[in-house]
């Protein structure tokens, strides 16, 4: 399993990962530490746990709003969905109204043109 060396609030960490996943991780543990120096920054120094687990809280805080924007999202695309469906059935079924008008203007023509051909000709 591949090991890869990442530095949070000035310290290193080797972690393992899966093959493939060491650029991930590097980019990860870089957002993380992003979030602790900005942290940092705002409240001064207060202890690496209480700053690593107040980190940990506002990364999670990002994540939540970030799933409930998914689900208004999905919940946008179901709708949008139905919509779709609702439309292309009242499509299928006007369609097929003027299918049918389309089919009785037809017989009515074939009446009026059997009854000119049986008409007796004008002198």
């Amino acid at each position: 399993m591949p090991e890869v060396n990442v530095e949070i609030n000035g310290r290193k960490y080797r972690m393992a990962c899966e093959e493939g996943q060491q650029a991930r991780l590097i980019g990860l543990a870089e957002r993380f530490n992003t979030q602790v120096e900005g942290l940092k920054g705002a409240v001064g120094e207060i202890g690496d746990n209480r700053l690593t687990v107040m980190a940990g809280i506002a990364v999670l805080d990002e994540l939540s709003e970030a799933e409930r924007r998914i689900r208004a999202l999905e919940a946008q695309v179901a709708e949008l969905t139905q919509a779709g469906q609702d439309i292309a059935a009242e499509l299928e079924t006007t369609e097929a109204q003027f299918a049918r008008k389309l089919a009785e203007a037809a017989e009515a023509l074939e009446g009026v043109a059997e009854t000119l051909d049986g008409a007796v000709p004008l002198p």
